[in-house]
């Protein structure tokens, strides 16, 4: 493995540095990152039986890092490299546990497809997409341990310019997935369910592109929706609104009405879209902090009524000094591999 030097491009340069040789893998895990970069690789998954769920995210830039956020107001010359991170998070009555580890370029070993950071790895394994996490929570220092086998049903390879200027990017890999999940530590859990994956990069922070987000994948017995709106610091909106087929076919669809889901603990206004005439539905929270809110929707969408995972992110609450503080106790900051 290696890892790039840094000093990529902007809009069409950054999409080039980060397509991989091999179609269906996504995006190259050793792509060319700007100062004040990012790349992150997304896995989210349900049991079958709706009991549990797991999300894996593995940044290279870690957009939600206080320590990165500063090395951002010092320097235009922050190194994403040196604040890559892996964020786990187990669902769960019983299991339910968070981490997110923060690591330096010397923790971190890359290549076209794979990437270790620290003792977790990201890797494509044939057609296979296979993570193998072990972390520890910041406070208490409980290990969270184990891995994740993603089967997609199949792969796309459109990335899709988030902001209209070529800044940030979002490519939705394996949307409609099957998995296998092991958690060995601390409470042995095994399941099986349905899985997404997709991936974001861009070449400048997050908040600087945009002030808010809302995101939803919806899955369907034989498809998966994805819809995706933001408001940019332009002033302009960003809609996405994709059906991805099992079976490889890719559908641009009219985005449905928008329904309000009530605001988080934490205030948090939550925006969803389902079919005219339909509802949708918290199930659960799975995460509720200062700027993100993360839930499963029960939703109609397509004419079907659906599970969901659906994410709400307040990028003006992200810069507050007073959320930047609480940030820096979630997170546990690692010296080296």
């Amino acid at each position: 493995g290696q890892r790039a030097s840094g000093g990529g491009g902007a809009d069409g340069d950054l999409e080039r540095a980060f397509r991989g040789d091999r179609p269906g893998r996504g995006p190259r895990f050793d792509g060319e990152l700007p100062p004040h970069g990012y790349a992150w690789w997304y896995v989210d998954a349900l049991s079958d039986d709706g009991e549990f769920g797991l999300t894996i995210i593995a940044f290279v830039g870690s957009v939600f890092s206080p320590n990165y956020y500063r090395a951002r107001q010092r320097s235009a010359l922050a190194d994403p490299l040196d604040h890559c991170a892996i964020n786990v998070a187990v669902y769960g009555r019983g299991h339910r546990r968070w981490v997110l580890s923060e690591y330096p370029r010397e923790a971190v070993l890359r290549g076209p497809e794979a990437m270790r950071i620290g003792g977790s790895q990201i890797a494509w394994e044939g057609s296979t997409l296979v993570v193998r996490f072990a972390e520890r929570a910041a406070v208490s220092g409980r290990r969270v341990e184990g891995s994740l086998r993603l089967t997609p049903s199949a792969t796309f390879d459109e990335p899709l310019s988030l902001d209209g200027r070529g800044r940030h990017y979002w490519w939705g890999v394996a949307p409609h997935s099957r998995v296998e999940v092991e958690i060995v530590r601390p409470r042995s859990l095994r399941f099986r369910g349905h899985a997404y994956h997709d991936a974001n990069f861009g070449g400048e922070p997050l908040e600087v592109g945009f002030s808010d987000w809302r995101w939803l994948r919806a899955r369907h017995e034989d498809r998966t929706i994805v819809l995706y709106d933001s408001h940019r610091r332009d002033g302009s909106e960003g809609r996405i609104a994709r059906v991805f087929g099992g079976d490889g076919r890719l559908q641009t669809i009219d985005a449905p009405q928008e329904v309000e889901l009530g605001r988080s603990r934490w205030g948090i206004r939550r925006t969803t879209r389902c079919d005219a005439g339909g509802r949708a539905e918290i199930i659960r929270g799975l995460e509720d902090a200062p700027f993100y809110a993360r839930s499963e929707l029960a939703t109609e969408l397509g004419g079907t009524r659906s599970t969901a995972v659906y994410e709400s992110l307040d990028l003006d609450r992200f810069t507050r000094p007073l959320v930047q503080h609480m940030l820096g106790y979630k997170i546990r900051v690692e010296r080296g591999a």
